[in-house]
């Protein structure tokens, strides 16, 4: 399974970037290799408009099964949920601790957006 939680750093001691759409990375973790890797969100960081709906297309393309954020806005939750994207959020600290809080199942499924747009 692969998951995709959003990062202020490219690393996994790094904090949980709290924006989906607008998060620095996205650290893309694999649950059965224990290996992850590094996307960089850059070009949605200063966008205008448009920057949750293309983060998600982002992580589509990356075939994650879950995401893991602070907050997801209302284009990106409906992108995300279109793809068949469970979406995680409200979570907080470091990249390590957040996956290992979905691993023990502490994390919330989001069922709705929790921002508006532009957030």
């Amino acid at each position: 399974m692969k998951i995709a939680v959003t990062s202020r750093t490219a690393s996994m001691d790094g904090e949980v970037d709290q924006r989906f759409g607008r998060a620095v990375y996205f650290i893309i973790y694999d649950t059965e290799s224990d290996e992850f890797r590094v996307v960089d969100n850059a070009q949605n960081l200063n966008a205008m408009q448009g920057a949750g709906i293309q983060a998600a297309e982002t992580v589509v393309s990356e075939g994650v099964d879950a995401v893991i954020t602070g907050h997801c806005g209302p284009k990106a939750f409906r992108t995300l949920t279109a793809a068949g994207i469970r979406i995680f959020s409200g979570a907080s600290g470091t990249i390590k601790e957040a996956i290992d809080e979905y691993r023990k199942g502490k994390l919330n499924e989001t069922g709705a957006p929790d921002v508006q747009g532009h957030w």
